[in-house]
């Protein structure tokens, strides 16, 4: 059996959630907020893994169009706004969404300072810099409603760039192919949905959150299953690309050589594109 780190921390979480039906998870995440429990899942920072593909990888990771439009990037669950006000300092355009209300004003506070004067840790080399940088813009609302997209895809457009890390691992796991269909639906064909994936080290079938999720990306995104019953990575490697009926196709798959200590040395960086 795995061992998670600060087992109280996530024993409160998983207390927490214990008795709440899956589809009222979204106000458990904003009583939490409420109460002052963000310490439970703040990591205080940007992924690291993140700033560092954004970097090395300026060719997929440009943040302007072949016409010239600067590119539109979401981070759901975006919590105290670390990760979308890093993209936008990269040239993103980003909306960072997040369902608690106090949560949102967090990083509203968080972003009014760090897009005005950005710490070192936004960038690999941990100097910052403020040159091109683009806008971001923090909305209250729930991942699987239509009703908060007006805010961000006025022109009736999609997204190019969706990031997810922490956000399918809160989600019961009941509501992962629901996921997988937002996702489709929130980005353009060609489009990038980049996933830090953790927890790898936790086995699925404990409880969570956070939920353990080896296997389940690639199960949800490329091969159109349930992302619960899960399929080895041995299986993967054996599946034909005609018999994948997700929406995505996994491109990158690699451990970042940097990543959050929680993630115990397990975390993957998957990309997929969107078909």
């Amino acid at each position: 059996m795995a061992h998670t780190p600060n087992p109280p921390v996530q024993g409160r979480l998983i207390s927490h959630f214990a008795e709440r039906p899956a589809e009222d998870q979204g106000s458990g995440w904003s009583a939490l907020w409420d109460s002052n429990e963000s310490d439970l899942w703040d990591r205080g920072s940007p992924s690291i893994a993140l700033v560092d593909v954004v970097e090395q990888q300026k060719d997929v990771f440009s943040p302007f169009t072949p016409d010239k439009r600067r590119k539109r990037a979401l981070v759901p669950g975006c919590g105290r706004g670390y990760d979308p006000v890093m993209l936008a300092l990269h040239g993103f355009d980003v909306y960072g969404l997040d369902i608690s209300a106090t949560g949102v004003s967090e990083a509203r506070k968080y972003a009014a300072s760090e897009m005005q004067s950005p710490q070192g840790y936004n960038f690999s080399s941990g100097t910052a810099t403020t040159a091109d940088i683009g806008n971001v813009k923090f909305i209250t609302g729930d991942f699987f409603s239509s009703k908060w997209e007006s805010e961000a895809l006025r022109d009736g457009g999609k997204f190019d760039l969706v990031y997810d890390y922490t956000f399918l691992c809160a989600l019961h796991p009941s509501l992962r192919q629901k996921w997988a269909e937002r996702m489709s639906h929130l980005l353009h064909p060609g489009g990038l949905l980049v996933c830090l994936e953790f927890p790898m080290y936790k086995d699925p079938s404990l409880q969570g959150p956070p939920w353990g999720l080896k296997g389940v990306h690639w199960d949800l995104l490329a091969r159109g299953g349930d992302g619960i019953c899960n399929i080895t990575e041995e299986e993967e490697e054996d599946v034909k690309a005609a018999e994948l009926t997700g929406q995505f196709r996994r491109v990158q798959y690699f451990r970042p050589t940097r990543s959050y200590s929680s993630g115990k040395g397990t975390d993957m960086l998957s990309i997929y594109v969107r078909k």
